[in-house]
């Protein structure tokens, strides 16, 4: 078992920069997820931890020891990749025990690793199988022991879900939860999916064009992005942004979308005061946009106008989507809504959880006012 360092980590192709000074510790035992769109180095971070891309600069450390130019053999991980990988003319035991075959590892010790690793996973049934009888999920969950009986100190997955549908998504998902809570080893996964990033993860490490956004606890991305593409990418349906400017009126301060004023409550008022006659973005999640007639009674609820253009009855809720002016957003309101399309609408925003970004320093990722 170890812990992770990228340590001032870089990554050239050419001229292009898949990965600009990375630097993330990962503590032995954590499940650190890195996400991010297609392209934005999550996957070369991965890579380059495992050697199979050779760094440009800095340093990569598993435990205390820098592995740049240790082979990909003799790190002492295993990686699940996106496609199964499985050899077609080998059964699953024999595709589960190969890598330690080669090892020259004992047949009682690998028997009973792999035993023990299909009893993990609930496959010991399929061991005689060959990787064409199984379903998606087996074949995955085949891929995960294959892993598992090499006994690294981390484990490596590249978006191990992304063949799968839906329902078998969720289901496995929880299922690799449960397997690091067994373990107890190192977790260091890759996705696009920020719901798998929220729901697995002890940590998540957000990145865009191959810089870190901001690494933290999932709960703490949610209520605190640093910047507007963190906010905008996890959440989902995601943030709603609306351009808008901080005004001073009769002692209070406001945000003026020029369509709706909405008051900022008093106690909040010192933090965003020396805004005042700037331009600035106003993010608000669409569950803190309710119907008023359902709206919470404890929140600072402020009144917007709108046109319903789209409705989405989920069951437990409905999505609303919203124009107002320039501006279309989403919100999150309660089933018992009978709203129409077409319809003129009020609105209530939840002033308690909203947020305001500055783009004064940089225009295409402005920061969190806080």
């Amino acid at each position: 078992m170890a812990g992770v360092t990228y340590e001032h980590v870089w990554k050239k192709f050419g001229d292009f920069v898949a990965i600009n000074d990375l630097n993330i510790k990962i503590e032995d035992k954590e499940f650190l997820v890195l996400v991010g769109p297609s392209g934005c180095g999550k996957t070369t971070a991965l890579r380059c931890l495992a050697g199979l891309e050779e760094v440009t600069d800095g340093k990569v450390m598993i435990g205390n020891n820098v592995v740049n130019d240790v082979p990909p053999k003799d790190r002492d991980i295993a990686m699940v990749f996106q496609s199964y990988a499985l050899y077609p003319h080998m059964t699953v035991y024999d595709n589960m025990a190969f890598g330690l075959k080669l090892r020259k590892l004992p047949k009682a010790d690998i028997q009973k690793r792999v035993q023990t690793a299909a009893e993990i996973l609930g496959i010991e049934m399929l061991l005689k199988r060959k990787p064409r009888e199984l379903s998606g999920g087996q074949r995955q969950r085949v891929a995960v022991g294959r892993a598992i009986v090499r006994e690294p100190k981390v484990f490596l997955f590249d978006e191990p879900l992304s063949n799968l549908d839906a329902k078998l998504r969720v289901q496995t998902r929880a299922q690799i939860s449960k397997l690091h809570q067994g373990l107890q080893t190192t977790f260091i996964y890759v996705t696009h999916d920020q719901v798998e990033a929220m729901t697995m993860a002890t940590r998540i490490a957000v990145m865009n064009k191959g810089i870190l956004q901001q690494l933290d606890t999932p709960q703490s991305l949610y209520d605190r992005p640093n910047n507007l593409f963190v906010a905008g990418f996890i959440g989902s349906p995601s943030m709603n942004f609306f351009p808008a400017h901080i005004r001073k009126d009769g002692g209070s301060l406001f945000v003026d979308t020029d369509i709706n004023k909405v008051k900022i409550p008093d106690e909040k008022a010192s933090t965003y005061a020396h805004l005042e006659g700037r331009e600035v973005i106003m993010g608000v999640r669409p569950e803190d946009i309710h119907n008023p007639m359902f709206a919470p009674s404890n929140i600072h609820a402020e009144p917007i106008e709108a046109t319903v253009d789209v409705t989405e009855l989920m069951g437990n809720e409905i999505f609303l989507y919203l124009v107002s002016g320039k501006n279309n957003f989403t919100a999150r309101v309660d089933p018992r809504t009978r709203f129409t399309i077409g319809e003129k609408v009020q609105m209530v925003v939840n002033m308690d959880n909203f947020h305001i970004f500055d783009p004064s320093v940089d225009k295409e990722n402005p920061a969190a006012v806080r």
